[in-house]
């Protein structure tokens, strides 16, 4: 398996990667929404977890930007902002998931499910 962490903040990307680390998964990292595109055109990740909050790209307008050039990338919001409205937007903008950055064990459940 292969993961894309795009996350602004390296203490968070570090955290991500402990929880993941007990899947089989080479893992690929990322600092901005504006380099997502090019990471995944780079890596080709089975999923990405994208943050939502980040300078240049925000993770909803990345998300969109991959999924309109790889309309089955599996793309996880993960971030510290709750909301129907935040649920809904990662969901037009093709999001398959969204789990809260206090509950990142919710990520095991998502990324062990079957494509």
């Amino acid at each position: 398996m292969k993961l894309l962490i795009v996350e602004d903040d390296p203490r968070v990307r570090r955290m991500i990667k402990l929880v993941v680390a007990e899947l089989p998964a080479a893992i690929f990292e990322c600092g901005d929404g504006a380099e997502a595109q090019a990471s995944y055109n780079q890596y080709r990740p089975d999923w990405v977890l994208m943050d939502i909050e980040m300078p240049v790209v925000d993770g909803l307008e990345a998300t969109q930007r991959i999924k309109a050039e790889h309309p089955g990338a599996r793309i996880v919001i993960v971030t510290a902002h709750e909301g129907a409205s935040l649920r809904e937007a990662a969901r037009r903008a093709g999001a398959c998931g969204y789990v809260l950055k206090e509950n990142l064990l919710d990520l095991l459940s998502i990324l062990n499910e079957e494509p």
